[in-house]
């Protein structure tokens, strides 16, 4: 029967989770042949309601080889939490971590931490959860610290999925240093095209590729750096960084669009190696009734303390 952690999902998309060790052919072949909702044949794109109950028709001895059944991971935690309710969990995400495994590192990363803590709290029961998962609405790059915001139930992941995308519900506002005098605040739009290869994107005209828009504002300055506030109202890959370094303001220490000479320079004086980038805060706007308690709040973290040694050196 489903549950209200499965609810509002598409039958295919249900199954594609359920069967997770089946072929994807396998499974649109067995919703074409072998599955029932409430007595009656449904095509992969229905929406499964609260109280729905799905038939398998498959032998045992084949359903054993195609679900494998959840088990919390064993995962140190290394975030802080900034904010915590019944709904949705606000960590503060360490440098070097990814927020989600890849296939260099499978265990050790920021989802299955959260997925731990939540486990050992009694917050998320992986016995009883067929597909849902704890899982984060917003993304960090491995080197970007800050504020990442988890759901830990379904209805809450929809909800704040789609409040990420529309624009004026959620502020994320970053700091970062930058490489040039900014006196005045920058507004940033663009088209973007991924390199997958090369894990990098391409800034292009507005219209092109994918848009992204960003606002820039100076905060303090040295001359010769920028102590910046960044905020996107696109969620892009690498946004800030690419679209930072073609204004002409690159991100300090950031290898891939930033300006090699003086990162070299930088790295003698201070260390650093990699870009300086913080997820600070996050503002709510008019949030929906369920999630009333956050309209209007703010949730922030301190930069951590490389980020303020490096600002003193280079700003004051």
């Amino acid at each position: 029967m489903i549950r209200e952690n499965e609810q509002n999902q598409r039958l295919d998309k249900f199954l594609r989770k359920y069967l997770n060790q089946a072929p994807l052919s396998f499974v649109y072949k067995t919703i074409r042949k072998d599955v029932k909702v409430n007595g009656k044949r449904k095509n992969a794109e229905y929406l499964l309601q609260p109280g729905d109950e799905i038939t398998l028709y498959l032998a045992p001895e084949k359903m054993a080889g195609l679900h494998e059944k959840k088990q919390a991971p064993r995962a140190k935690k290394q975030f802080r939490v900034a904010f915590e309710s019944e709904d949705i969990l606000v960590v503060e995400k360490p440098f070097g971590l990814l927020t989600h495994g890849d296939r260099h590192e499978k265990k050790n990363h920021l989802a299955n931490q959260v997925i731990a803590y939540l486990a050992q709290k009694g917050d998320y029961d992986p016995s009883r959860e067929r597909t849902f998962v704890p899982a984060p609405v917003n993304r960090l790059d491995r080197n970007t610290t800050g504020l990442v915001i988890f759901c830990k139930n379904y209805p809450a992941l929809q909800t704040f999925n789609r409040l990420i995308r529309e624009r004026g519900t959620i502020q994320k506002l970053y700091k970062t240093i930058l490489f040039g005098d900014l006196k005045e605040p920058l507004h940033l739009t663009a088209g973007m095209i991924k390199d997958e290869e090369r894990n990098m994107v391409r800034v292009v005209e507005q219209g092109e590729g994918k848009d992204m828009e960003t606002y820039v504002r100076p905060l303090e300055r040295s001359g010769t750096y920028t102590l910046a506030e960044v905020e996107i109202l696109t969620g892009r890959t690498h946004q800030i960084r690419a679209q930072l370094a073609a204004a002409g303001y690159p991100l300090i220490g950031d290898a891939k669009y930033g300006d090699p000479g003086r990162n070299r320079v930088l790295k003698k004086e201070t260390g650093l190696s990699t870009q300086l980038l913080h997820a600070y805060k996050l503002t709510f706007g008019e949030c929906p009734e369920e999630y009333r308690y956050l309209s209007g709040r703010s949730i922030e973290c301190p930069v951590p303390p490389a980020f303020r040694n490096i600002q003193k050196q280079l700003i004051g």
